[in-house]
């Protein structure tokens, strides 16, 4: 069995082949090989479908309850700001650079390296499966969503993505809404009661003062914003119809459903969601993982960023190395000391909560 340090050196290796290789989202092929081989190596069977990696623990007992351990390995494209050569792993000053270490590779081999210390172990109270998931920046199709169907009931799971190795107890979801609001279509010249673009008004107005009862103790209140509008195509021409475009990040006291129901009971707009399933996500600050993070003096808060938990009907914990204020940025890096220490906390939470 290999030791913690042995694992972080091959994790930090791996890391570096990652950045070195293009995976934006639904083109991760060759990212999906490289954790294939890590997999190989390491001689754990593992399960592909499409882009997405998966495996087990060795004594894997269908009669115990099941704990999912999920990264990404996708990434998004590098912005404009970039100076470094984003697919080019540059170790400085303790720093690794490259797209994709911070967000979320550094929290993808550490889950990695954390599965393999635990894969070989007997007697184990849960079940661990560990899925390197694609197409998480896009939410796509084909990525965590789609292996979920593959797996067993999940009873609870731990999200690598980069919280400076603090405990995201819980996640605003995201409920994305095409609003039409219609009116009547005319020439500009004439007097016209049942334009568009005034009707809207009205409508952005609810948007923005509308507040939803619930509040939650650590995503604080559901968040609407109109962030797009279009309407009309030639200055003298009333448009029949104005469009507007709603960001609405949804607390863990609403499903999507429930905040799609009360909105359409207020507008006299027709109101289309775009998507579904991106609900919020949460755990109980009692749950035994939080609770070990607690001891080993993680703190807790809730997290306003999205990722693969909104897919999870299951307690989830975000967790994982690295800063979420890196994400997207330019010249993106992860300090190598982070995944030593988020590799050791991984190992130590989940040897803690198996012993509660």
């Amino acid at each position: 069995m290999k030791n913690t340090a042995q694992l972080t050196q091959e994790a930090i290796s791996l890391l570096k082949a990652l950045i070195a290789t293009p995976s934006f989202s639904s083109e991760e092929q060759q990212t999906a090989l490289l954790i294939e081989n890590w997999f190989r190596t390491n001689a754990i069977p593992f399960e592909r479908e499409n882009n997405n990696v998966w495996a087990y623990n060795r004594f894997f007992d269908a009669s115990k309850p099941t704990l999912l351990l999920n990264s990404h390995h996708d990434t998004v494209k590098p912005n404009q700001g970039y100076t470094l050569d984003p697919f080019e792993p540059i170790e400085q000053e303790g720093k690794l650079f490259g797209l994709g270490s911070n967000d979320a590779g550094g929290c993808l081999v550490s889950l990695l390296a954390t599965f393999t210390h635990f894969f070989p172990l007997e007697n184990l109270p849960y079940n661990l499966v560990i899925v390197a998931s694609a197409e998480e920046e896009s939410s796509g199709k084909n990525g965590l969503n789609s292996v979920l169907q593959h797996l067993p009931e999940l009873d609870c799971a731990i999200v690598g993505e980069p919280t400076l190795m603090q405990l995201a107890v819980a996640e605003k979801g995201l409920l994305v809404l095409d609003v039409v609001v219609k009116g009547t279509a005319s020439h500009a010249a004439h007097h016209n009661p049942d334009n568009a673009i005034y009707n809207a008004i009205p409508i952005i107005e609810w948007f923005n003062s509308f507040q939803f009862d619930k509040v939650s103790e650590v995503l604080g209140p559901v968040k609407m914003t109109v962030t797009q509008i279009n309407a009309g195509k030639q200055h003298n021409v009333v448009p029949a119809e104005c469009h507007l475009v709603v960001d609405i990040r949804v607390n863990d006291c609403y499903s999507n459903e429930e905040i799609l129901q009360t909105i359409a009971a207020h507008l006299t707009a027709q109101v289309i969601p775009r998507s579904m399933h991106l609900n919020a996500s949460s755990i109980p600050l009692n749950h035994g993982l939080v609770q070990a993070g607690v001891a080993l003096g993680r703190t807790t808060y809730g997290s306003p960023t999205l990722s693969d938990q909104s897919v999870l009907s299951c307690q989830s914990l975000k967790l994982g190395p690295g800063d979420t204020l890196r994400s997207h940025s330019a010249n993106e890096f992860i300090y190598l000391n982070e995944i030593e220490e988020g590799i050791q906390l991984y190992i130590q939470i989940l040897s803690d909560f198996f012993r509660s």
